[in-house]
């Protein structure tokens, strides 16, 4: 029988090996979510059937076509925000219930041609507009090491499938933490590419102003470098792209970075930090400098810088959706989108031009150091129905546990969320890594380091 937590390379090097067939790979992962999703809440649409429809296209598939698919054989899911021509996008939404959107996302295209086999879509919070996955249409994504704990948003769903099990690989969309979030509060290695690295085509050219990307999460640093080779790159017209990598983003994973000057944050005016994870992000700044590197605690606040223009054009992004039924809302996300709609036009590209201007001085305090570490939030993951604990500090809740993450919408800059121990609840502790922009490579390569100073991937919630 297959080993639930089988890494999606693994897999790749079984098929290939003919030690593993494409039909019971699909089959094993099919069954997973159906014993197992009702209690996790991770997918809102289970695809069953696509999934043994794109085994059977593939097993058509000549020689010199399966050399070209690098996730040949691979299950992943998409999440519910991400546009599927064939299978219905709710967003998370009951305005959106049955919403069959017209035509397939660059994302979604890039992962059939690669071979994948898509297990179904993850749920999500509506719109992905809050930093836990619940309150809107799909059923709430439970964390697997405590089910009465939140796996985090808005991809709570897709990094809860990857930690239990239900899939190898999970898209996740990231516009103030969302693959961070959860990976942090699940236990799951999750990267917010650079902005420009992922297209969001034909659907839209960006999203709230450039904080939001597509990206992957895995249970391994090398799982995920593998998807990002699949994901990145530029549509012809995109308004941001980043530059061509020079080498394949996997090729970082076995490369052992010689001695780097890092940076550290890990307190915020916006927030207290729980002592928990204070004391493992300096665990994981020991680790760091015993593997060779310099660690500088620098003087940096970006979330008290980016506070008040974030909450200017992350509220006026989700606004942008179009809603015929505001009762119908989430009431969190529906107070979000009312004071998005409360934005004047002026305010918004003011709002847009101080970010960039602030972007560019915290970039410039960042450019001596090679990464920055970082707690991902300021606490482990919080228990269902309790954040935020009322509507009219909502916002400033959310943005308090996320004070080390949406920072990093704003400069654009590629980042990681890793594993880095648990709380003594039992719940996962993250520790984020970022990089300078356009260097995926880079911050890949340290990840992978670390995975390997402080293994993780032994660890499973359920059986």
């Amino acid at each position: 029988m297959l080993n639930p937590y089988i890494e999606a390379w693994q897999i790749r090097e079984l098929i290939a090996k003919k030690e593993l067939k494409l039909r019971e790979v699909a089959e094993f992962f099919n069954r997973r979510i159906a014993e197992h999703n009702s209690k996790l809440g991770a997918y809102m649409t289970p695809t069953p059937e696509r999934a043994m429809a794109d085994v059977a296209r593939l097993e058509k598939a000549s020689a010199a076509d399966i050399a070209k698919m690098p996730l040949y054989g691979i299950p992943y899911s998409l999440k519910d925000l991400t546009w599927t021509a064939d299978i219905k996008t709710t967003m998370g939404s009951k305005n959106y219930a049955n919403y069959m959107p017209p035509m397939d996302s660059e994302v979604t295209i890039r992962m059939r041609n690669a071979g994948g086999i898509l297990l179904g879509k993850t749920t999500t919070p509506e719109f992905g507009g809050r930093p836990t996955t619940e309150g809107g249409l799909c059923p709430p994504a439970r964390n697997p090491w405590n089910l009465e704990h939140t796996a985090g948003g808005s991809s709570g769903g897709a990094a809860c499938a990857t930690v239990a099990g239900l899939s190898p690989l999970a898209e996740g969309s990231d516009g103030g933490g969302s693959i961070r979030i959860p990976s942090s509060c699940c236990g799951a290695v999750g990267l917010k590419p650079s902005r420009g690295r992922v297209s969001f085509s034909p659907v839209s050219g960006e999203a709230w102003a450039g904080f939001a990307t597509s990206g992957p999460i895995a249970r391994s640093v090398r799982d995920v470098a593998m998807f990002l080779d699949v994901l990145a790159g530029p549509v012809v017209g995109d308004p941001y792209w980043a530059p061509p990598n020079s080498e394949a983003f996997s090729t970082a994973v076995t490369r052992r970075p010689k001695k780097l000057r890092l940076a550290t944050i890990y307190e915020t005016a916006e927030s207290k930090v729980d002592p928990e994870v204070t004391a493992a992000t300096q665990s994981a700044l020991k680790t760091f400098e015993e593997m060779g590197h310099s660690v500088e605690p620098i003087k940096l606040d970006p979330a008290n810088l980016l506070l008040g223009v974030s909450g200017v054009i992350i509220p006026a992004g989700i606004a942008s959706v179009p809603v015929e039924n505001v009762e119908l809302m989430d009431p969190v996300v529906r107070t979000t989108w009312e004071q998005g709609h409360n934005v004047k036009a002026a305010d918004y590209i003011n709002a847009i031009a101080q970010m960039h201007n602030i972007c560019r001085d915290i970039m410039q305090k960042l450019a001596p150091y090679d990464a920055l570490i970082t707690p991902t939030l300021t606490g482990p993951a919080v228990r269902l129905g309790t954040l935020p604990s009322n509507l009219k500090e909502g916002l400033r809740e959310l943005f308090a546990w996320l004070s080390f993450t949406y920072p990093f919408n704003a400069t654009g800059q590629p980042a990681f969320s890793l594993p880095n121990g648990f709380s003594k609840a039992g719940l996962p502790i993250g520790l984020q890594i970022v990089g300078r922009q356009n260097d995926e490579s880079g911050i890949i390569a340290l990840a992978a380091q670390f995975e390997e100073a402080c293994p993780w991937k032994d660890q499973k919630p359920i059986p």
